[in-house]
């Protein structure tokens, strides 16, 4: 039998079908969806007189577009109220089950689905969302479509997609101080670029991964959609076993034991083959920032903006990214004026980020010129922080906690970055005016957000540690 890497395990386990020169028939073991994706989908479904084939493996969040304040008032934009009541009147009519705003298990659909047991190693996760990628962090093939898609898994539970190529990014050595996952994965980002794993499946392997807790490790596969893969994935050990068990939706007694021993099984063969490997040293990665307007375009703190050659981009669209952010080739991004921080997303807003952004604001103050957003990435991470004593933290430093939701990383609410500001954000994504027209986004983990809103300007975490 040939060797198999641990995307082919999963994989291959998951083809109804294989169509000769063309995709496969994935079957589809969870589906989630949210406001934003979903309501066509649904429409689709009703004009051609479909039901939903298995809605017990359907799961619906409001997220995107929900506010982070006064969660108790009506939604104010008729847009938003409009779609988050088509996804509760979708999922009545289908009998999906729905956890909207107010809900004790509503959050961001990334964060909701492990911490409740529902995302499981070795399994097919989608949802009409990028950053589904995130699930790989327990070993399974999790992936972003788009709305037809979301109303065929809807209709059949199945999906068709080619079958990527397979890459392996290997980290080997330890994590320097005040080194988070989020640096680890910009680094990654701006060593192959925001396109350099483009019709791959990324595992992540080495004793950098190996040793990330599974939050780190879940927003490490989060990023895995910044370098152009359709998804990544970590294989399950004993940390993926010890988070799950005893979840709501993780398998109980016998079936525990079973569903572990196959678990168990699901890593990459020794000479596995795939057809892109990269090696990187942990001793090579320092904090990270992204001075650009794509995930790719970002450097060590302590480091000058690249030139245009050395970042061995398009010299007009570097500079035109440059240009958009008001920087130059070869300044120090330390000092730099900041505006506003925002601390949350499905890529940081669970407890683990809030942790590392109260260690280091305790005892300091929130710098006068910066507004600062720390959103929970659902009600279970904002009943952590109070019972952890971090709200007391923040509070005392000057800051407010705010209700769960997508919030600013994508600015489809009111959490708008306005025209011009810099946002030094823990989200994923930098691209022009994405977390409102004409923002500045600095990608960055929760130490170096921390350390920019106690400061007012880009400030290197390793000095507050």
């Amino acid at each position: 039998m040939s060797k198999q890497t641990l995307f082919d395990k999963v994989w291959d386990a998951h083809v109804v079908r294989h169509i000769d020169e063309g995709p496969d028939v994935l079957f589809i073991d969870r589906h989630f969806i949210h406001e934003v994706t979903s309501p066509v989908a649904f429409n689709g479904l009703e004009s051609r007189g479909a039901e939903v084939l298995f809605p017990q493996r359907t799961f619906a969040t409001a997220d995107h577009n929900t506010p982070t304040i006064n969660q108790h008032l009506p939604v104010e934009d008729p847009l938003s109220a409009n779609q988050l009541q088509a996804l509760a009147n979708n999922t009545t009519r289908h009998g999906i089950s729905f956890w909207g705003l107010g809900h004790a298990k509503n959050g961001i659909v990334h964060i909701i689905g492990p911490e409740n047991g529902i995302t499981q190693p070795g399994m097919t996760i989608v949802c009409g969302d990028s950053h589904t990628s995130t699930h790989g962090a327990f070993g399974a093939i999790a992936f972003g479509i788009g709305t037809s898609e979301v109303e065929m898994v809807l209709a059949t539970q199945c999906i068709m997609q080619p079958k990527p190529k397979k890459m392996r990014i290997t980290i080997n050595g330890k994590l320097g101080k005040g080194v988070l996952s989020k640096d680890a994965v910009l680094y990654i980002i701006s060593q192959i670029s925001a396109s350099g794993a483009t019709g791959y499946f990324v595992e992540y392997a080495g004793e950098v991964f190996e040793d990330m807790s599974m939050e780190a490790r879940m927003t490490v596969c989060n990023m895995s959609i910044e370098m152009g893969a359709r998804g990544g994935m970590i294989a399950p050990d004993e940390k993926t076993f010890a988070y799950l068990k005893g979840r709501d939706q993780s398998p109980k007694d016998e079936a525990w034991d079973k569903a572990v021993a196959y678990w168990k099984t699901l890593k990459t063969d020794a000479d596995a083959k795939f057809d892109l490997e990269y090696t990187f040293d942990a001793d090579d990665i320092e904090p990270q920032i992204t001075y650009g307007t794509n995930p790719g375009m970002g450097a060590g703190i302590s480091r000058p903006i690249p030139t245009a050659e050395q970042a061995k981009g398009g010299a007009t669209t570097y500079a035109k990214s440059l240009d958009y952010m008001g920087f130059a080739e070869e300044d120090s991004m330390l000092g730099k004026p900041i505006d506003f921080v925002f601390l949350g997303s499905c890529t940081n807003g669970r407890i683990e980020d809030f942790r590392a952004f109260a260690s280091i604001v305790k005892g300091r103050r929130k710098a006068d010129n910066v507004t600062a957003w720390l959103v929970p990435g659902s009600h279970v991470v904002e009943s952590q922080i109070k019972e952890e004593g971090l709200l007391d933290v923040l509070t005392e430093a000057g800051f407010e906690l705010r209700q769960p939701g997508c919030s600013a990383c994508l600015a489809m609410n009111d959490d708008k970055v306005p025209a011009g500001k810099y946002a030094v954000s823990t989200s994923n994504r930098n691209f022009e005016g994405r977390q409102g027209p004409g923002a500045r986004t600095l990608l960055a983990s929760p130490f170096v957000a921390a350390a920019a809103a106690v400061t007012g300007v880009v400030t290197d975490p390793r000095q507050f540690l």
